[in-house]
């Protein structure tokens, strides 16, 4: 007999039975969506907010207009590599140190309402003064409960609790275990409870009836752990080429995080600034303590000048002895200003000796008046190497290359310097031991002078020599504070951090709601296919054509009526109409042929082939035809429950010679056309029983008698009386029960019937409206069943059941 093939489907992803696989699990995605698009909301309202804010540095070149040849060939390394020590500066733990302790942020305030907790950051309605001459406990909270206008209670509980000192800025080693305290107190008044010392005063944000209305706290912190907070922001040039910085930093409070940065960018350039006047700080506080001396030696000489001009009344000095005053006059400016700066050479060099790696303060020789190129063209390259080794050691450690490299440098330049230094010294002291022998020459001239004249000229020369020396420091003290007031910051802060420009980072709501939506749509999905991905039954019509080639002749829908007999009951049914189809397709494949024996089987029990067998029986009796069921299960006979006839004589007791054909076969009791054979009782032996020649009589006598004969039979997969059957029969047909009969055990058996040449017919049961069986039931086979839909086929408890909303919109297709 030749294989029907009604439908043939190529292997490909069918975009529209997926999505009606989808649709059947409309009320998960609705389900899915609403708790991811719930928790987002909530995720997104009850999760602290991070805001960035940003700053912009000018980091300028520090070559002062000095040719550069890496700019000239397109190679800016130096401009680089002072962009990378400026970055080093910024990130400094000192930089932000300094900067943490210009801020008034020892104390942090919170308020607590409902489930959502902000800091009160210059925006609390009070105010904690801390006592900053005693250890305080850090990290510990202090909840503050308002009483009245006049006094609070404080409650605090915490473990491993520090004692901080905020005048050195550093923890005294001392700890609590465990700390829990609570008390009463007074606006204005001091609260000492053993751990910490401060006063609570209120502001005029305070309001008594407001303030209830939440929970209120406040706790101390410590500058390391605050520091820390804080320092997580980043630094990079906006583009490859430019030297502006771009410091952008995170946190949950806007203002604050934006007091921090502009403070940190406004320290760091005061700290610039600073290093540039250091030299001219040094020369004043160096000429400051010769000043001193120098003061104190002048008033001095100016007073005994005075006294002896009174005492003697004033002289005038004849015009040699004038000569010779001027002459020393001149001897004694000169030695003034050789005492100066040989006690200058004395400083650096002991300077030089005990401060190499800190030579911020050292005086430079141009600020003395000393023009010896040599000096200082020394000394600037000595200070120059220091301060490459310091930014460096920012960012590498003692053992780098480049670090060994300048303390070489440094080792040499100050051999040099200190060499130049000494030869100097020597010098200067050659030059005043020669002033020294010409002043004595003089005196000795001024010797022969008058006694009266003679005093008067001492006095004036001594105070002449200190005012000489005064002149020249007040001098060079002036030119010092001029340079140190024409400074400017080597960078500049080009923007400064806003918090109306802050941008809030996290949360970002739009995109937790989009990821929401997704993941409230992958779920559902991953559910869907990993159900059908792990579930090994068969519930699509690609399932099966995976499997084999083996013709589909009918689908029958899920029947929710308690009877087997459906076709009898219910002609006019969807149910009717499929099983009609069915008996079409038979028809086609028998080429309509007069009588016709047809065999239902199954892979396992309750695949529903006894149900299919009695109503396909059904429906033949119904068309006219006069048909027979045969119940061959003999193992597990229950055809008879179903009519309510009775099993004490059947096939088994026709097959073993106990009875006759007429003897075993019962009306049905529903039609006129519809008879049965019970498989009667369960014999030792079915399947000797089959395999006998009585069963051929059986199948030759009833030919003679009915136009269809329907073979119920044992599930193939678990007997061989199927086989035996099969030679009497024009249609065989296996029956697969959708979302029960296992895939890989019908595959192994409809290999087996392949294998055997044996034709057979496929039929689908239980089909679920909507559940997934190719497009759904009724779309594209081709069979004339999908027409019960629409066309007056229902019956009257079909109409009462109203389609759903795969089934509506499978009817609109």
């Amino acid at each position: 007999m030749e294989n029907f093939q009604p439908y043939q489907q190529e292997e490909s992803i069918d975009l529209k039975a997926l999505f009606f696989k989808f649709a059947r699990f409309w009320h998960l995605f609705v389900i899915s969506v609403f708790i991811a698009l719930l928790l987002a909301f909530l995720f997104n309202k009850y999760t602290k907010p991070v805001y960035e804010v940003k700053s912009t540095v000018l980091v300028k070149d520090q070559k002062g207009g000095k040719l550069d040849p890496t700019a000239m060939l397109g190679l800016s390394f130096g401009t680089q590599q002072n962009v990378q020590n400026e970055i080093g500066i910024l990130m400094s733990y000192s930089l932000g140190d300094r900067t943490i302790k210009s801020l008034d942020f020892e104390v942090s305030y919170h308020k607590e309402e409902g489930f959502i907790s902000q800091e009160l950051y210059k925006n609390a309605p009070f105010e904690v003064i801390i006592d900053r001459e005693v250890p305080q406990s850090v990290s510990l909270p202090y909840i503050i409960t308002f009483v009245d206008g006049n006094t609070f209670t404080l409650e605090a509980e915490g473990e491993n609790i520090t004692l901080y000192d905020f005048k050195s800025g550093k923890p005294t080693g001392k700890k609590n275990d465990r700390v829990r305290w609570s008390g009463t107190s007074a606006y204005g008044e001091w609260t000492d409870n053993g751990f910490n010392r401060f006063k609570i005063i209120l502001n005029e944000k305070f309001d008594l009836d407001e303030v209830r209305k939440g929970t209120y706290s406040f706790v101390l912190n410590d500058y390391r752990s605050m520091l820390n907070l804080l320092r997580g922001y980043k630094i990079e040039p906006i583009n490859r080429e430019a030297s502006i910085l771009e410091i952008s930093l995170r946190g949950n409070n806007k203002e604050k995080i934006t007091d921090f940065l502009n403070r940190l960018t406004e320290t760091y350039v005061r700290r610039g600034l600073e290093s540039k006047n250091q030299i001219a700080e040094s020369t004043i506080l160096f000429i400051d303590q010769q000043l001193v001396d120098i003061q104190d030696s002048l008033q001095i000489a100016e007073l005994a000048l005075q006294e002896f001009q009174t005492r003697n009344e004033l002289l005038n000095l004849d015009f040699q002895s004038q000569k010779v005053y001027d002459y020393l006059k001149e001897l004694d400016k000169q030695k003034a200003e050789l005492i100066v700066k040989n006690k200058y050479y004395r400083s650096m060099q002991k300077y030089i000796q005990e401060n190499i790696d800190n030579l911020d303060r050292l005086v430079a020789p141009s600020a003395m008046g000393i023009d010896d190129p040599l000096l200082n063209r020394l000394v600037q390259e000595l200070v120059n190497l220091s301060s490459q080794k310091a930014e460096q050691l920012l960012t590498s450690t003692e053992k780098h290359p480049l670090v060994i490299s300048l303390d070489a440098q440094i080792a040499n330049t100050k051999r040099t310097l200190l060499e130049n230094i000494n030869n100097i010294i020597r010098n200067s002291e050659l030059a005043i031991t020669d002033i020294n022998r010409r002043m004595a020459e003089l005196e000795l001239q001024i010797n022969k002078l008058p006694v009266t004249q003679r005093l008067l000229l001492g006095y004036q020369r001594k105070f002449q020599l200190n005012d000489a020396i005064y002149t020249f420091l007040m001098q060079k003290r002036a030119d010092a504070q001029i340079t140190k007031a024409s400074n400017v910051p080597d960078n500049e802060i080009i923007d400064r951090a806003d918090a109306q420009l802050a941008t809030m980072v996290f949360p970002k709501k739009s995109l937790n709601y989009t990821i929401a939506l997704l993941i409230g749509l992958l779920i559902p999905i991953a559910y869907v296919l990993g159900r059908d991905y792990f579930d090994d039954k068969v519930h699509e019509r690609r399932d099966i054509e995976k499997i084999t080639k083996i013709p589909i002749i009918g689908q029958v829908l899920h029947s929710n009526k308690e009877t087997q007999l459906v076709v009898l009951e219910s002609p006019k049914s969807s149910i009717s109409e499929s099983f009609r189809s069915v008996r079409t397709n038979i028809d086609y494949i028998t080429q309509n042929a007069d009588k016709c024996v047809v065999l239902v089987t199954s892979d396992m029990v309750n695949a529903g082939k006894t149900f299919i067998s009695i109503n396909l029986a059904s429906i033949y009796a119904l068309y006219g035809k006069k048909t027979v069921l045969l119940g061959f299960d003999l193992r597990k006979p229950k055809i008879y429950q179903d009519f309510g006839l009775s099993n004490t004589l059947g096939l088994s007791d026709y097959l073993s010679k106990k009875n006759s054909l007429d003897e075993v076969i019962q009306n049905s009791g529903k039609s006129e056309n519809f008879d049965l054979i019970m498989a009667g009782k369960v014999p030792p032996n079915p399947a000797e029983l089959i395999a006998s020649d009585r069963c051929a009589e059986l199948f030759s006598d009833l030919r003679k008698r009915y136009d269809y004969i329907i073979i119920d039979t044992p599930p193939i997969g678990l007997v061989t009386d199927a086989y035996l059957l099969m030679k009497y029969t024009d249609v065989n047909t296996f029956v697969i029960r959708q979302g029960y009969t296992h895939k890989h055990i019908f595959e192994t058996i409809i290999k087996d019937i392949e294998d055997r040449k044996i034709p057979m017919s496929l039929l689908v049961n239980d089909i679920k409206m909507g559940g997934g069986y190719g497009y759904g039931y009724g779309y594209g086979y081709g069979y004339g069943y999908g027409y019960g839909y629409g066309y007056g086929y229902y019956t009257d408890e079909d109409k009462e059941k109203k389609p759903g909303f795969v089934k509506r919109l499978l009817n609109k297709i």
